[in-house]
């Protein structure tokens, strides 16, 4: 109770301060310092920072510390804190065009995820709109693979676990795999696994090496199902009170935020793959039983996406097909 009132006191604060003087902004990330797109939220801040002669200063909260990841779009549409990063699959319920890249095997290559994405903007711009925020860059996420403590060869080496949920397509997702989703966030996973709240997940290399996987599991099956986005989002309102030049350095630096992300996740997932294996992780390719029973889940996930937003959501697919 103190924590949470220790928060709502601080976010007020930064509320008021904000009223008083504009240049001092704060940004909630939900991941850890390792994480790329936490490092790239640094560097974006301080090319603001630099651009502006210090005008807009902007502090950047990272693990949640600030702000729960689930609460951080509701913090940033009603002014609490001015920015905020979000995985925008956890939007999945506010519309389906959230759910673009959470969608499994619809693009599970860099490539085939940068045209998704093109395609989903439009969209996604439109939506966050009415919600009052402004779009202003994404960062990827390596490929998402499966994580277990024991092989996996088909899904019914799967049937009845515990599979970790952080949105509603891999609620859904889970559901389809007869396992049990249980929704756990990013820094919960180690305590999850070890007293059995989770048994299983489906998640990127980096979350795996940053949280020392090998401790609590043994089995990563790159299965490479889909490759989501974080998104980094602003207060309409904030941003429409700067000037036409602060405005310009914002968009600047996203823009470079971005292609640091997309460059970058090719490094990283590599990199961080190679790490799981170092540290005694068993890393293997799927067989292709598994691989075509994940495929019909797949197709069974595009079709519900579409029929829940016919309009939108037929556009983006046409858009990207």
């Amino acid at each position: 109770m103190f924590k949470q009132l220790a928060t709502a006191t601080f976010l007020t604060g930064a509320l008021f301060t904000s009223a008083v003087n504009a240049a001092q902004w704060h940004m909630p990330t939900p991941y850890g310092d390792a994480n790329l797109p936490t490092k790239i939220a640094y560097e974006f801040a301080e090319d603001i920072k630099t651009g502006t002669d210090g005008e807009i200063d902007i502090t950047v909260h990272s693990g949640a510390s600030l702000v729960k990841h689930p609460e951080i779009p509701r913090a940033v549409r009603t002014g609490q804190v001015q920015m905020g990063e979000i995985f925008i699959g956890i939007m999945g319920n506010t519309h389906p065009v959230f759910k673009h890249d959470n969608i499994p095997f619809l693009a599970t290559s860099f490539d085939d995820a940068r045209r998704l994405w093109e395609a989903a903007k439009p969209e996604v711009e439109k939506q966050l709109d009415k919600e009052g925020m402004v779009l202003l860059y994404s960062v990827p996420w390596p490929a998402q693979s499966l994580y277990t403590k024991a092989p996996v060869n088909t899904m019914a080496d799967l049937e009845g676990l515990k599979m970790r949920a952080y949105s509603p397509s891999t609620s859904r997702l889970a559901d389809l795999m007869n396992t049990t989703p249980t929704t756990v966030q990013v820094p919960e996973i180690p305590q999850a696994f070890s007293t059995g709240i989770i048994d299983a997940m489906i998640t990127s290399p980096s979350t795996g090496a940053n949280g020392q996987a090998w401790d609590y599991l043994s089995h990563y099956t790159d299965i490479k199902a889909w490759i989501p986005k974080n998104v980094v989002v602003v207060n309409k309102r904030a941003f429409r009170r700067l000037s036409d030049e602060q405005r310009q350095v914002i968009l600047e630096a996203a823009a470079k935020a971005e292609d640091k992300g997309w460059t970058g996740v090719r490094v990283t997932a590599a990199e961080d793959t190679e790490t799981l294996a170092e540290n005694g992780i068993v890393v293997s390719e799927p067989s292709e039983e598994l691989m075509n029973e994940f495929q019909k889940i797949g197709n069974i996930m595009i079709k519900e996406w579409e029929a829940e937003a016919p309009e939108e959501v037929g556009a983006i697919l046409k858009a990207y097909r």
